[in-house]
This record gives C-alpha cells, structure tokens and sequence, in this order.
C-alpha cells in the first residue's frame, strides 16, 4: 500500500499471444477472463506524439488484484512495443486506480517520473498514463482513472472472479 497512492490494483504483463498467456493463468485457477479483441484507446500519445494503438486486452481477478494481458497488435510506438523490443515479456507495470487522477499524474510528475505514453479508454473517464519508473524499481508504474464506465467493468470483473467455478474461462467484452 501506498501512502499516497493506495493500493496496487492491477498487475500489468506484455505478452505475444494472449490466448496462449490467457490459457496459462486458467490452468492455474484464474479467471474468468473478459477479453477484448480489439481494444480502443482514444486520445493515445507515446511521448507527447498521437499514435493509433491497436491491441487486445484480457482482464481477470486475483483476490482483490486485477491481472492484465496486452497484445499489442500493431507497431504503433508505445511502452509495449519497448519492452518486447528490449527483449522482454512478461511482467511490465503495476497500476494504481485513483478517483482523483489530475492528483495522482501530478503526484507522480512530481516525483520526478516522466509519461511516457498515456490515453483513456472507455470515455473521458476512463483516463490512463504509464511514468517512466523502470530506472527506479523496475518496472512501469500506471494510473488509471476509476471512474464512469471503466469502474462499473472492473467491480463486474472482480464479482465474477468470486467463487469461480472454472466455467466460461474466456468471455469476450
């Protein structure tokens, strides 16, 4: 727990293929997984730059942790495409949900991490930026506005994962 940002909420991996890493987490009893083929981010800059970003992003509940799958599927500049280039797959970013984002992005700006790339997804609410903390700890650290459509879809996901039973692993959003 954060003193100042909370809890982590959500535990970020950059895979190749989705399905496959989807497949590993339900052999080891996790899940259900909502999958969305073809995820839209609005307003997304890598660097301060617009990109059109493609991918597709899979979501289940670990307890009270959101894991998340990203396939990013087109090469479109972004953190993704960085860290699959460096090498790497796997595990790229905790994110910390806030209902006061403007606090947390200037919180974080203040700590000195620079955006690297940010957008929202799901509306105006739904506001998302990824700081460069690598050199710090390791990895990326997100915030992510909790807000509007996007919370009601994370709660909807964390009640599914509750009691799970192993049936429907994948559902498409």
């Amino acid at each position: 727990m954060s003193k100042d940002l909370g809890p982590i909420c959500q535990n970020g991996y950059i895979v190749k293929d989705i399905e496959k890493a989807m497949n590993e987490w339900i052999a080891l009893g996790v899940g259900p997984w909502f999958y969305v083929e073809n995820a839209i981010l609005d307003n997304f800059k890598y660097k301060g730059q617009p990109h059109n970003i493609e991918m597709k992003v899979a979501l289940a509940n670990s307890g009270d942790v959101q894991i998340e799958l990203i396939q990013q599927t087109n090469d479109a500049p972004s953190m993704y495409q960085d860290f699959l280039k460096s090498g790497r797959e796997g595990f790229q970013h905790v994110a910390y949900w806030t209902e006061d984002y403007d606090a947390a992005y200037q919180y974080l700006q203040d700590k000195g991490y620079d955006v690297v790339h940010e957008g929202q997804i799901g509306g105006p609410q739904g506001r998302m930026a990824y700081f460069d903390s690598e050199y710090a700890i390791g990895i990326a650290l997100e915030i992510s506005e909790l807000a509007g459509s996007k919370k009601q879809i994370f709660d909807y996901i964390k009640k599914a994962s509750v009691g799970w039973n192993g049936s429907k692993p994948i559902r498409k959003l």
